[in-house]
Formats: C-alpha cells, sequence, structure tokens
C-alpha cells in the first residue's frame, strides 16, 4: 500500500527540509550580521555559543540516528513516519521563531538581500543533493546535523563568495561619495572618533552646531564608510554649511581610511580605551588608531581632544594643529566644567575657559555627558558661538537614545542607559544612581567585545555597584558571572542580587517589586549574538 507512495515521497522531502532549513538558516545570517559581516567575529561567536547548544546537538545527532534506523528497518513505511518528524520539526520551529522577539532583528538591507540570494541557491543545492540519495544516505542525520552545524559552513561560505563583490560595490558608491563632499567648498567637515562617546558627542555637536549653522550629522551609528555614504548620498544639501562625521573603527586601519573618505577640518577625540580588544588586540593598537582623528587633520585644521583621559594626556601629537582640551578633572585644560551637580531633572554646571566662568544647565546626566557638552561648546567657540546662544543651546539638548536618557516607563523612573556599556562610561552611569532618590536598581548583561580583560571589566563592575545599588538584577547566568562574583567580593548583600535568563523576566521582576519612588539603571542591552 505504501508503495504508492513512492513517486510523492521526494518532493515531499524537499518541501519539508526546506522549511527545516528555514530557521537555522536565517538565525545564521543575523548572527553575520550583528558580528558585522565578518568571517572572524562570526567564528568567535560560534564558538562560544558551543558551550550552551552542545547538548541540544548531541540530542539532535542522536535523533537523527534513530530516524536513519526507522528508514533502514521499515522502508517505505519509516520513510513516512521521519516525514512526519522532520515536517512537524520545522513547523514547529517557523513557528517559534515568528514569535520570537530579537533585541535587534534581523535588517534586510540591499547587501543582505544579496547575501540571501546566494545563501539560498547553497541551500536548495543542498537540499536537492540530499533529495536526489535519500535512500543510499542518512538523511535525518545529514538534515538536523545542518540545522547545528553544517549551515555555519555554508554561511562562511557564503561570505567568502560575497565579499569581494561587497567590497567593489563599496568602493564604487564611496568613490561617489566623496565627489559629492568636495564639491561644496564651504562646507566645514567634522569627524568625531574616540573609543567611547562618539555618537552623544555628535548628537549634542549637531544641536548645538544647529543654532547658528544649518548642519547634518550622520544618524544613529552610521560611523562606517557604508554608513557616512549613505548619508552623504542622501541626505547632503548644497545649503548645509556642516557635516558632522561619526568616524567608528573595530581594527587598525578603519580610522584611516575614513579620514582619507571625509577629510575633516575639524577633527574631536573623545576617548580612548578598552574596545574591541578582540581586534585591536592591545590598548597600544587603539591608541595609535584613535589619534589619527588629529594626526591626519590638514595644517589649518582644529583639533578638540578629551584632557581627563590619561591615554591622551600621555601621548605625543604629532601634528601642530591647533589642539583645545576640555576636561573635568585637571585645572590645565582650555575648557572645564567645574561646580558639577546631579538631579533626576538634569544638570548644573559652570564652564571655565580663558574668558571667565560660564553657568550652565542640561536635562542630560552624567560626568561623561557633560564632557561631551565641554567638545561641543569648544567647537562651538571656535566656530563663532555666543556664550548667550551656547547656554541656551545646552538647556535645549534632547537626551540622546539609550545614553542615560531618563524616562518612565509604566510609572517607573528609568535611566535608559541600553547603548553599548563600556567600562568608562558603566562607572559613570554608577555614579548618577548613587545620587538618586529611593529605592535603586541597576538591570544588566554586562560588557562584550572587550577581548580576554572582559572578564576583569566585568568583575570591576560588579564591585563598584556597592553602595551605588540597592538591588542588581543581572541577565544571562554565563555572560554576568563575572558581575555576580565582583559583587560578592565587594560585600554586596546577595539576597539583593537576581539572575534572570532574559531582560523581559528582569522587567516583569520590577513591574511586581519597584515603585515610583525608585529609579532603575538599564545598564547596556546585548545584541541577540551575545545575551546567553
Amino acid at each position: 500500500m505504501f508503495d504508492l507512495l513512492i513517486p510523492v515521497i521526494r518532493p515531499l522531502y524537499f518541501v519539508t527540509l526546506c522549511a527545516l532549513f528555514y530557521v537555522p538558516a536565517k538565525h545564521a545570517l543575523h548572527m553575520y550580521q550583528q558580528n558585522r559581516y565578518e568571517i572572524r567575529r562570526y567564528l568567535q561567536w560560534f564558538t562560544a555559543s558551543l558551550s550552551t547548544s552542545l547538548f541540544p546537538i548531541i540530542g539532535a545527532v542522536v535523533l537523527g540516528i534513530v530516524m536513519s534506523f526507522i528508514i533502514t528497518m521499515m522502508g517505505v513505511l519509516g520513510q513516512l513516519i521521519v516525514l512526519v518528524i522532520l515536517g512537524w520539526t520545522a513547523i514547529h520551529d517557523v513557528n517559534k521563531e515568528r514569535r520570537k522577539h530579537y533585541i535587534k532583528p534581523l535588517k534586510v538591507t540591499t547587501r543582505v538581500k544579496r547575501q540571501i540570494v546566494v545563501l539560498a541557491i547553497m541551500n536548495l543545492v543542498l537540499i536537492t543533493v540530499m533529495v536526489s540519495h535519500y535512500l543510499l544516505s542518512p538523511l535525518p542525520l545529514i538534515a538536523l546535523m545542518y540545522a547545528t552545524s553544517i549551515v555555519h559552513i555554508l554561511l562562511i561560505l557564503m561570505a567568502a563568495i560575497t565579499i569581494p563583490l561587497e567590497a567593489l560595490i563599496k568602493a564604487f558608491y564611496m568613490g561617489l561619495a566623496a565627489r559629492e563632499l568636495r564639491r561644496n567648498t564651504n562646507l566645514m567637515i567634522v569627524g568625531i572618533a574616540g573609543s567611547y562617546g562618539k555618537t552623544s558627542s555628535k548628537n549634542i555637536l549637531n544641536e548645538i552646531l544647529s543654532e547658528q549653522y544649518y548642519t547634518l550629522a550622520t544618524p544613529a551609528s552610521f560611523n562606517t564608510p557604508m554608513g557616512i555614504t549613505l548619508t552623504i548620498r542622501n541626505e547632503l544639501k548644497n545649503l548645509h554649511q556642516v557635516f558632522i562625521a561619526e568616524l567608528g573603527a573595530d581594527k587598525v586601519g578603519d580610522l584611516s581610511v575614513l579620514m582619507k573618505f571625509v577629510k575633516p577640518k575639524y577633527g574631536i577625540l573623545t576617548s580612548i580605551g578598552p574596545e574591541h580588544l578582540n581586534t585591536f588586540k592591545n590598548i597600544q593598537n587603539i591608541i595609535k588608531e584613535e589619534t589619527k582623528i588629529v594626526e591626519m587633520l590638514p595644517s589649518d585644521g582644529v583639533a578638540v581632544v578629551n584632557g581627563d583621559n590619561d591615554y591622551i594626556r600621555a601621548y605625543a601629537f604629532k601634528n601642530p594643529v591647533k589642539r583645545l582640551t576640555v576636561g573635568i578633572e585637571y585645572p590645565d585644560v582650555d575648557y572645564r566644567a567645574i561646580s558639577i551637580a546631579f538631579t533626576p531633572e538634569g544638570s548644573v554646571f559652570e564652564i571655565v575657559s580663558a574668558e571667565g566662568s560660564v553657568p550652565f544647565k542640561t536635562r542630560l546626566l552624567g560626568k561623561h555627558n557633560i564632557t561631551n557638552i565641554l567638545v561641543a561648546v569648544a567647537l562651538g567657540r571656535e566656530l563663532g558661538l555666543s556664550w548667550p546662544l551656547l547656554q541656551k543651546a545646552v538647556a535645549n539638548v534632547n537626551y540622546i537614545e539609550h545614553r542615560l536618557q531618563l524616562k518612565k516607563i509604566n510609572g517607573l523612573t528609568y535611566i535608559d542607559n541600553a547603548f553599548n556599556s563600556n567600562p568608562e562610561g558603566s562607572l559613570s552611569s554608577l555614579e548618577v544612581l548613587k545620587m538618586m532618590p529611593g529605592r535603586r536598581y541597576i538591570v544588566t548583561p554586562g560588557m562584550i567585545d572587550l577581548g580576554d580583560q572582559q572578564r576583569l571589566y566585568n568583575y570591576q563592575f560588579g564591585k563598584a555597584m556597592l553602595g551605588c545599588a540597592d538591588q542588581v538584577l543581572l541577565v544571562g547566568p554565563t555572560q554576568s558571572k563575572p558581575i555576580y562574583e565582583g559583587l560578592a567580593d565587594s560585600g554586596f548583600p546577595m539576597e539583593d542580587v537576581r539572575v534572570f535568563d532574559t531582560v523581559k523576566e528582569a522587567f516583569a521582576y520590577l513591574d511586581q517589586h519597584a515603585s515610583p519612588k525608585d529609579t532603575i539603571l538599564l545598564e547596556n542591552d546585548l545584541p541577540d549574538a551575545f545575551n546567553r
């Protein structure tokens, strides 16, 4: 009876495997995007994820062996039974994927569409081969091994195929954008680089300079060659007087490429510190790279640098361009903030310069935001903005999304610092939380991308929470373990420490236990590739 179904088994297996492979292929592509389309970073993520996926892999292998045995022993009936099992698995996985909430969902850009085409062709070829020989091969085992391992091999092959094409496309559009920049000979171009604080400084500078000039700044964290290219080609107009470009660097050589591309006359160096140590390898490489924002300025350029940063203070700049220093801790800077005070309404302070002392107020929180304001004020004065205009502009600066942003959620007071925590910024966040009224909560998964120093910095972060927070909610048992150990070693009351698998669970806890009088700090919100 079952022999009558043999002609339709192959097509049914083909459709089933296409559905079964959809979720792991989409997930692999998603993680490749979150790892910035870099094979090396993707492999590091995959290696790290093996520690949490070992048992599912073993389970898939065992199930595949069992199903292969069923086919061998039961023939066509066994093939139908396995087909039902694989079909149910595919439907379950697809439905689960549809319901899943990602912190940073897959963005289907033009680049991703090209990757999808190549990856789809490779998958269809593999499925066709598997189905064509399924009577002679352990199809279920291969199918389930694909879902756990082989998909990553295919993605790496896809990347190897598409990377050269993407490089050509990138070079072509960067050339068009560079010519667009050069057409406006009166355009004042500002480049902002540094380990931390680039986006905040850019947003603050853009708001302040826009009081007097028609400005354009790269949006969000568009600090890569293509992000800057898109901004120039889509938004730059002849009327713009100032273009502010955030210049990001993940590895040695990145900033040189961006400086040659953008060619800023004004350069801002926000900070130097541990960042992307997986790719930079050591702090010396970071110093050499980030200081190029000053070293590669033209002879008539102007640099604004953070005079509080130890690495910047110790560095001997070779380019003799005009250099303005800003800071809080040291008096020997050109623009210094003093008498700083934080409240739930914002911050007040004075800026001291050669021109005297001027009072300022802002709704922003945190010393690092005061430093970012100093940077904007220093360049604003260089470009002719008056002190009263600067006072007005600083008072009107809006919160920067997910960067110590004070907000109300379901009646509770949050300090949202969920974007990309770092060793320096995390301590500044704790300093702000310490000054807040009511019971003080912190929700965090910790910091990432700090190489072999990551555990140490997270441990120190945990130790620093004593006296700043009353209750700590950690997200991700594996990721947050060093913070937990730091808390324990600091003498923090561990009965006030909770560990959750997801941010959603932590929010549910807060809804039940926090009151409107309390303050909750959200410190970092890891991409799905790292939250475990």
